[in-house]
């Protein structure tokens, strides 16, 4: 039996919201596969959420900046949620989007290396980390590209915990895009439609939810007439243009665009630390430090 610690039970509690012997009954019918534990769970109903909870890592702000038909979606990041506040902080993100959309580098290394008024983006985070007393980080760009007519759409959550940029073609009113990206920010979709989702994922899901039916012991001839229902369900609720529109919720994404005569061309979405492990600080245990001190 492989060795089961209690790191790896508390990281499935965490993925799936079970208790901790769900968590390690799992883990130990599946040798410790933390992957094969996830599924094994969901088969047998008990998870409570099928995907990684990770966007509460890292602070600081993303942001999307538009010139012409070019526009670019940033994120900086910060030790504190205090520093998002900062103003000379906002003011970076913005010099950063900017000279990041002037430049159109391909790697982040490339945007560091950009020269600025005051040296090169490296040189300008490295002064901020120093004059603000937080390591400041420039963690990833994506540079988008429109034709005449199509529209952008950005939307910022919070001032840019969230920021999203939408692309709609056939129609060049930004309001329209704004509202898809709204509806992007709210939602988090991952696909614009099933036509993106791989084959691979599709087959994951199909035979998650065929062990799923079969253990709440229905009927074998009815199984699968209950899976193509839930697929169908699954890839509404990851496809952008199958989901109810938040402004509207009659209506499709896909239909409240096409009644603006537009389809839906792409759509990128930062959050802020989304995938990056946050620091657990011990309160108490620092405050006793500092007090023995």
């Amino acid at each position: 039996m492989a060795s089961i610690s209690a790191s790896l039970v508390k990281e499935l509690r965490d993925l799936t919201g079970v208790g901790m012997m769900d968590a390690k009954r799992a883990l130990v019918e599946v040798e410790g596969d933390i992957k094969k534990a996830v599924d094994f769970l969901r088969e047998n109903g008990m998870a409570k959420a099928a995907k990684k909870n990770d966007r509460v890592a890292a602070e600081g702000l993303a942001n999307v900046y538009v010139e012409g038909n070019t526009a670019v979606i940033v994120e900086i990041n910060s030790e504190t949620d205090f520093v998002s506040k900062n103003e000379k902080f906002q003011e970076l993100v913005q010099h950063i989007a900017k000279e990041v959309l002037k430049n159109k580098p391909a790697t982040i290394e490339e945007a560091l290396a950009i020269k600025t008024d005051n040296g090169t983006i490296s040189e300008e985070l490295i002064e901020a980390t120093t004059v603000i007393g937080e390591k400041i980080n420039f963690r990833r760009f994506e540079i988008v590209e429109k034709s005449d007519t199509a529209a952008f759409g950005s939307y910022l959550h919070m001032g840019g915990r969230i920021a999203v940029l939408t692309v709609l073609e056939g129609t060049t009113d930004a309001e329209v895009a704004k509202d898809v990206a709204m509806h992007v920010a709210a939602i988090n979709p991952r696909y614009i439609d099933k036509e993106q989702v791989s084959t691979e994922e599709l087959e994951h899901e199909k035979k998650v939810l065929t062990e799923q039916a079969l253990n709440e012991g229905k009927p074998a001839k009815i199984v699968e007439k209950m899976v193509e229902g839930r697929m169908h369900k699954f890839l509404a609720e990851i496809c952008l243009v199958d989901q109810p529109f938040v402004k509207d919720p009659d209506l499709t994404v896909a239909k409240f665009v096409a009644s603006k005569n537009a389809t839906v061309k792409s759509f990128t979405r930062f959050e802020v630390g989304e995938g990056i492990a946050k620091r657990e600080d011990n309160f108490v245990e620092e405050v006793m430090n500092q007090v023995k001190k």
